[in-house]
């Protein structure tokens, strides 16, 4: 064990936070610069010409609301994984915020542990709401092409499944961001390693597939 004073456990907090935050301020500006090489503006842009295309398509109606239903059903299994893990971190945690003037609980742990709740309840929050627009877009996937209401609401369909795909690729995001935060409340010095470690899978997960790569590697 390494043992290590408060300000150097403050200093850790303080280093991992700000790899983190000038990873996700690169994100924002590249994703501003080039939609094409960040997952979420390319994904974006793919759900919303789905959407396009299917309502082209006559006949196609099942086909957009199982889709519809596989997303609405990965955005249920997030918002439960989170709930799960939320009530057991308030569980966990409590007793410590409460008695931590009695205690002598290092402050540090107790901002770790309030930071963990509520990264938690937004990836719950970002999963709850994905699930809201992939129902609401369901409904109106799911009208007849012949109908004349389906016209007037593919516009609200394609906002509102753009809208849940981004959602829901925060809350996973939130749900990774809970790594260094966990691992800072057991060991604060090791938070920056995880912090990196996390930016590490960050970039792997704000990667989208390349075109020219895809076709390369399917050619024979």
């Amino acid at each position: 064990m390494i043992p290590m004073t408060s300000s150097q456990d403050w200093l850790a907090f303080v280093i991992g936070t700000a790899i983190f935050a000038c990873y996700e301020i690169w994100v924002l500006w590249v994703g501003w610069r080039h939609p094409d090489r960040i997952a979420r503006s390319a994904h974006a842009f793919m759900r919303a010409s789905w959407v396009d295309a299917l309502a082209r398509q006559p006949g196609f109606e099942i086909v957009a609301v199982q889709a519809l239903r596989n997303s609405l059903m990965s955005a249920t299994i997030s918002a439960s994984t989170s709930a799960l893990a939320l009530m057991g971190t308030v569980s966990l945690a409590s007793n410590n915020i409460e008695s931590a003037s009695f205690a002598g609980t290092p402050p540090l742990r107790i901002v770790l542990e309030v930071l963990l709740m509520a990264t938690l309840f937004a990836s719950f929050v970002c999963s709850a709401m994905s699930m809201r627009y992939f129902s609401h877009a369901g409904f109106v996937m799911s009208m007849p092409m012949a109908a004349p209401e389906r016209a007037s609401l593919n516009p609200m369909a394609k906002e509102y499944v753009k809208r849940a795909g981004l959602l829901y690729s925060w809350a996973l995001r939130f749900f990774l961001i809970i790594a260094p935060l966990v691992v800072g409340i057991v060991r604060p010095w090791a938070m920056p390693f995880m912090t990196v470690a996390l930016v590490v899978a960050l970039w792997f997960f704000d990667r989208p597939a390349r075109l020219a790569d895809t076709i390369q590697a399917s050619s024979p």
